[in-house]
């Protein structure tokens, strides 16, 4: 065990780590010297990114399915096995499953998405706050990925709207309940990073009033930079929600 004491490092564990704005995240974090636990569900992009880790920081690779709680189990016992605790858990993986009339929606779909994004949210969080309650010093941060849609809808968007408000829900209710062990929890809302997930963006999505029209995007590192922020805060203190976006999208006022 490559135990975090000796390592001198907090410890990370980032999922959907493979891409976007997991990846992000995580080289981010890297940067800032946190030993890293990289989940996904395909070790490939997993390994690529742990080859981009600065030399010198620990990077552990697991693959692992957030929807299966057996598999959420064996991720975070591997991270406490290699690395002995947890301080930061980014749970950030998650699908869009696109744009559907609501009246149209398959029941398979909405469950895919619910799945990924909330319910995965909620089965990462039970285990961390498992490692977290009982280490020492005792505690650590989790920060969920929220979304723009976590405050408003895109049209057709019924699995993602829901999943995300519900984020919010569990980010307030986690907060709460992690407060007697130390544990702190905040989310981050992001609007049209530029990753494979809002390449649409660009060519164009449709809007309210029944248009299609581009959106403008921003660099997913100016993403990771807010989390770094929200990791670095002691833990008596917390960015409780906070809403990272492209300047232009159609979000503010009318759009």
């Amino acid at each position: 065990m490559a135990n975090a004491a000796k390592l001198g490092s907090k410890v990370a564990l980032v999922t959907g780590a493979g891409s976007g704005i997991g990846k992000a995240v995580a080289l981010a974090l890297g940067r800032e010297g946190y030993a890293l636990v990289l989940a996904g569900r395909r070790r490939e992009p997993l390994d690529a990114v742990a080859s981009e880790i600065r030399a010198g920081v620990e990077a552990l690779v697991v693959v692992a399915d957030v929807t299966d709680p057996a598999s959420v189990r064996a991720l975070f016992a591997k991270a406490k096995e290699e690395f002995g605790r947890l301080d930061l858990l980014f749970n950030n993986a998650g699908i869009s499953g696109g744009a559907v009339a609501i009246e149209e929606q398959s029941l398979e779909q909405w469950r895919a998405v619910v799945d990924t994004n909330l319910t995965g949210t909620f089965l990462c969080t039970q285990e961390a706050f498992k490692i977290m309650k009982a280490q020492e010093p005792r505690g650590g941060r989790i920060i969920n990925n929220g979304s723009i849609s976590a405050h408003a809808p895109r049209p057709g968007s019924a699995p993602y709207t829901a999943s995300k408000h519900g984020v919010t829900g569990l980010t307030k209710v986690t907060s709460l309940d992690g407060r007697k062990y130390d544990i702190a929890c905040g989310q981050i809302d992001i609007g049209n990073a530029a990753t494979h997930m809002a390449e649409r963006m660009k060519r164009g999505v449709p809007q309210a009033n029944g248009t299609i029209a581009p959106e403008s995007t921003m660099d997913p590192a100016d993403v990771a930079r807010a989390v770094v922020y929200m990791a670095s805060l002691p833990l008596e203190a917390n960015v409780q929600f906070m809403t990272v976006m492209a300047t232009k999208m159609p979000f503010i006022g009318r759009g």
